[in-house]
């Protein structure tokens, strides 16, 4: 699967409040999660229970990521930096929640 970065109007919290008060530094790994499955929900897909899952097979699209990483950084007030060697390794719903997971600490 090939990712592409793709910049997007910001929505800041699309329509419904953080998932915390305040700005946080960082969101746990449910927390990312359950925006991962918002992105899902909203293009009529589900987001499975098992990080195993592959994301060409679940429909989880490259702009799907970028919808995901502009939600996080809207959570944590903060800009997410990475590069496209590394979006080259996500391959399943575990690697898209480790790599936000890594970045937050970065």
């Amino acid at each position: 699967m090939t990712w592409t970065t793709t910049v997007l109007p910001r929505s800041r919290t699309h329509g419904r409040e953080p998932l915390g008060s305040g700005v946080m530094s960082e969101l746990t790994r449910a927390q990312i999660r359950d925006l991962m499955g918002e992105v899902m929900k909203a293009q009529g897909k589900t987001l499975p229970t098992d990080d195993g899952a592959d994301l060409r097979e679940i429909g989880f699209r490259s702009l799907d990521f970028s919808e995901l990483a502009l939600r996080v950084e809207d959570e944590i007030g903060d800009e997410l930096n990475f590069d496209a060697p590394g979006l080259r390794q996500i391959a399943k719903v575990g690697d898209v929640l480790d790599f936000i997971e890594q970045l937050q600490s970065a």
